[in-house]
């Protein structure tokens, strides 16, 4: 039959896995652009900050043109303009061209996650989207793993310019990469006709794109939807937790248990090695090997995603322990929770969106996502400030959770297709 379509998946998880990397650098940078700019800790967060405030403003725009446009010429432009905004930060003669560079990135980097949804949805029958989207949707979680140690050793060795003109080569190979392998499926040359039917068969999106609805109307007629704000607020309740520890855990070890910024480091990889592993084999194989055995897709996929959530609680755990190893052991099981629950959240918009539309849906989740994770990252930076620790940081990323799962039973309901506007107009 062909398998096409999983090479499709693994070439969308690389372009996760480049991004991340080339976000990952300035974090890694960040003692030697503080020399270089002389920068202070406000500073430096601020200019970390242009990135993640351009990642979520532009996150509904972007799916509307990705909803008019299409995968393949979104994606294209996108992986370019990531190659190019490197280059620029690898030249950048001053802080201000800096920040333009790191505000642009985020601009790059915003439509990745809903290209991929998308994508995945045109390529996949529904009983395999769980395992596709695990490889773009964990490749976040794997770069804090690979990409951290790898980003560090190259500015150590090659100083933080020469890191960003190596980042922005591999952003180009990647573009080159994607241009010649990525098509939609009826515009693929290499997709046999049976892989094809089997993909159609199997309860794939329908192709094309949604260019004859004002596209203010069309953001009105999604958030009027209840089973859209179900989705937003438990993928943004994932969210604070995945954007309090990729700020601050290895601070977090550091300055609560007293070791090294390197070793510090090296021990945050295990919860992120736990939410790689849960992401594919729960989130992925376990919900896809499930409605294979003709379980409701509804009701397997709102009860991962719940349990996923439930164990983003044990952050509360970690909050009371002066433990190091038990507090890894709460964080990792933690993060592998929110890990599955975060794969099986991002099949849904490709499951519940009308023709031509998931960018539009993906969008506005990803919006909210981001912006909670930004949030959570400035409020767990005052709350230590004022109390000394982090404690009341953990019991809040702990108790959040608790928001989403409400939401995915009172608003989510049954995931199936949304009415169309063009139906209700």
């Amino acid at each position: 039959m062909g398998k096409l379509r999983w090479t499709i998946s693994y070439l969308l998880g690389l372009g996760i896995l480049i991004s991340s990397a080339d976000r990952i650098t300035l974090s890694v940078s960040g003692d030697a652009l503080q020399h270089t700019f002389g920068l202070d800790k406000a500073g430096f967060g601020l200019l970390t900050g242009a990135f993640s405030i351009m990642y979520a403003v532009c996150q509904i725009p972007i799916g509307l043109l990705l909803d008019r446009y299409g995968v393949a010429l979104v994606g294209r432009v996108a992986t370019f303009t990531l190659g190019l905004t490197c280059l620029f930060g690898a030249i950048a003669p001053n802080l201000p061209c800096l920040f333009i560079a790191r505000g642009t990135l985020g601009l790059a980097e915003c439509s990745g996650f809903l290209r991929s949804a998308k994508a995945i949805g045109y390529w996949f029958p529904t009983h395999e989207r769980g395992m596709a989207t695990a490889f773009f949707e964990t490749m976040v979680k794997t770069a804090n793993v690979i990409a951290f140690p790898l980003e560090a050793f190259l500015v150590i060795r090659y100083g933080w310019r020469n890191t960003f003109i190596i980042n922005a080569i591999v952003s180009f190979a990647y573009f080159v990469a994607y241009f010649f392998l990525y098509r939609d499926p009826s515009k693929h040359p290499m997709l046999s006709a049976e892989e094809h039917e089997y993909i159609v068969q199997g309860g794939s999106r329908p192709e094309g794109t949604e260019t004859s609805i004002n596209l203010r109307c069309r953001l009105a007629h999604f958030l009027r939807q209840p089973k859209v704000w179900g989705l937003t607020i438990g993928l943004s309740s994932y969210g604070y937790g995945f954007g309090m520890l990729s700020a601050w855990l290895p601070t977090y070890l550091e300055s609560s248990f007293r070791i090294p910024l390197m070793q510090a480091s090296l021990y945050a990889t295990i919860p992120w090695i736990a939410a790689t592993t849960c992401g594919f084999l729960i989130g992925g194989k376990l919900v896809d090997d499930l409605i294979v055995r003709g379980y409701s897709m509804t009701n397997v996929r709102k009860t991962i995603m719940s349990a996923g959530l439930m164990l983003g609680t044990t952050f509360i755990a970690a909050s009371f322990t002066h433990d190091m190893r038990i507090s890894l052991f709460y964080l990792a099981i933690a993060m592998g929770g929110l890990a599955f629950h975060g794969t099986v959240a991002w099949t849904i918009p490709g499951l519940i969106a009308p023709k031509g539309q998931i960018g539009i849906i993906g969008g506005i989740m990803n919006t909210f996502m981001n912006l909670t994770a930004f949030i959570a990252q400035v409020l767990t930076g005052f709350i230590v400030t004022w109390t000394g620790s982090f404690a009341v940081a953990l019991m809040i990323a702990g108790i959040i959770p608790i928001i989403g799962i409400i939401s995915y039973v009172t608003l989510l309901g049954e995931i199936e297709p949304l009415p169309d506007i063009l139906i209700r107009s």
